[in-house]
């Protein structure tokens, strides 16, 4: 690779390092919602097969569309699962404030271990393709590289995506914790997260509108510098925005104390 090359592949990793920490918070939250209900014990057991499960269905989303990436029926279908969950997201979180009846709802019909698990499996494969989906719309306009190609997807671009997946698991083990408490001391930067989310599935949008099968967008112009260029601009102005306007509730709660 050149340099150039080598740099592209690099922040668009970076990103997705940033973009999977984010989604993994969020779903280290929802399985802990999930175990919540469970004896100490069976709660560490079926956080592991959850983990595990993370590792299993990750690997298999990766795999099967490296295979369906160029298929622009597929390119659609993730294009519109992008902008509905963060959509989705964000319309819960706005209207209906942090969506804690749907939280208090999966914890009352939480069952026994084996159920929980089985849920929680349920629960990693909608992970998975989240993950999957976000990581190849961001790479999957990357220029080719000169790897050999895996399943239909240059090997560059599947190197970028399974680092990406990895880099999330690894996340999602380690630091999640440290997420969620960020998460619950800012609560604006998981809006920011989602429709950075949103912003991923418009680039997915505009590559498939450019497909030769569609040609509704010319295909320079979704490998063009421009679009790259603001659609970078506009990704670090959702998350530069999401942090400055999200309150700090520890300093909201130092701020009253003091007052009072």
């Amino acid at each position: 690779m050149d340099f150039t090359l080598l740099l592209e592949y690099g922040w668009v990793l970076v990103i997705l390092v940033a973009l999977e920490g984010l989604l993994a918070a969020d779903n280290a939250l929802v399985l802990a919602i999930m175990v919540k209900h469970l004896p100490d014990e069976e709660r560490k057991k079926a956080l592991f097969y959850g983990l595990a499960g993370a590792f299993v269905f990750r690997f298999a989303s990766l795999f099967v569309i490296s295979f369906l990436v160029d298929v622009w029926q597929v390119q659609a279908i993730g294009a519109l699962y992008l902008l509905f969950m963060a959509s989705n997201h964000i319309f819960r979180k706005v209207v209906k404030g942090k969506a804690e009846e749907q939280k208090e709802k999966v914890v009352r019909k939480a069952g026994g271990f084996w159920t929980t698990v089985f849920k929680v499996e349920l629960a990693d494969i909608a992970f998975a393709v989240d993950s999957i989906l976000a990581a190849v719309a961001m790479a999957v306009v990357l220029p080719d590289t000169k790897l050999p190609n895996i399943g239909g997807l240059d090997g560059g671009k599947f190197l970028v995506i399974f680092a990406g997946g990895i880099i999330g698991l690894i996340i999602m083990r380690f630091a999640a914790n440290q997420f969620v408490k960020l998460l619950e001391r800012r609560p604006g930067l998981e809006i920011a997260a989602f429709t950075i989310v949103g912003w991923v599935g418009v680039k997915l949008a505009v590559y498939t509108l450019s497909h030769p099968a569609l040609a509704f967008l010319s295909e320079e112009f979704a490998h063009s510098i421009e679009w790259k260029v603001s659609f970078y601009v506009v990704l670090v102005g959702i998350a530069a925005a999401g942090w400055f306007f999200s309150k700090d509730k520890a300093s909201e709660a130092v701020n009253k104390a003091n007052i009072s």
